[in-house]
């Protein structure tokens, strides 16, 4: 199996415009990665995270496509994009999140329970499909997806994101199994809370939420997870240092726990 160097990559990061996939994006820059592609919905944010990237690294070519990786048609015209501009897509990172924050199951809209679902778990399971006829054509190819902890740990609050993030998980060890005799390796990052992301300000910014995590952080004597712990942990896992890797779950929490 012939895994591509950094810096012959090219890689489409679903959520690059900000925290995390933005953290991974000048990573990957900086490791010599010079075909990027930052996937988001907001037009005026992907194009100030496109700027950023390419102020940190002028010889990039850094595309931003406008595009919701919760559609399927538009996850499919994400990747042909990504494609036309760069060349053929070797490294997937999807690094969506919903915008919910946790609930307990009874006080929970009947009517919000489908929402949560989809638009935690659906996105990566859309880019997955979308970028896999390629990367099986090619036999080679490396995916990253970002679950939580969530979905390893049971939390008060977090039954319905836990079983998203759980779905998350599970999916992306179903599919390194079925993958990786076309050399495509799938690995999954579950963080707890991340600094410095929106979700980090939406999370506190909720007296039921900000009250879990509170008592988290404590426990996370290590330090509480930055965008660019997981960056780094990205990158290491789509270059050929991470070539035996596959079907993993990996916990970036600081310590909270032992997931």
């Amino acid at each position: 199996m012939h895994v591509p160097r950094l810096d012959q990559c090219t890689v489409l990061i679903a959520g690059g415009t900000a925290g995390v996939g933005l953290a991974t994006a000048l990573c990957f820059a900086a490791a010599g990665t010079r075909r990027i592609a930052l996937m988001g919905r907001s037009v005026e944010r992907g194009e100030a995270a496109r700027r950023q990237v390419l102020a940190a690294c002028p010889d990039a070519h850094v595309v931003f496509i406008a595009a919701d990786a919760n559609k399927a048609d538009q996850a499919l015209r994400a990747v042909a994009e990504a494609t036309a501009a760069l060349g053929a897509v070797d490294v997937l990172v999807n690094t969506t999140v919903g915008p919910f924050v946790p609930r307990l199951f009874h006080e929970i809209p009947i009517e919000d329970i489908e929402p949560m679902l989809v638009q935690q778990a659906l996105a990566p399971l859309l880019m997955c499909r979308a970028v896999m006829p390629g990367m099986r054509e090619r036999r080679g190819g490396a995916i990253i997806n970002i679950a939580s902890d969530a979905g390893k740990v049971a939390t008060p609050g977090e039954s319905v994101i836990g079983g998203a993030m759980a779905g998350i998980i599970m999916f992306s060890r179903g599919l390194a199994i079925e993958a990786k005799r076309n050399g495509i390796r799938v690995n999954t990052l579950t963080p707890s809370l991340i600094e410095g992301t929106l979700t980090y300000d939406r999370v506190l910014a909720d007296p039921f939420s900000a009250k879990l995590f509170g008592s988290a952080i404590k426990l996370a004597h290590l330090g509480v997870a930055q965008p660019d712990d997981l960056a780094g942990l990205i990158v290491f896992l789509a270059s050929p240092q991470g070539a035996r890797i596959t079907g993993q779950a990996i916990s970036v929490n600081g310590g909270i726990s032992a997931a």
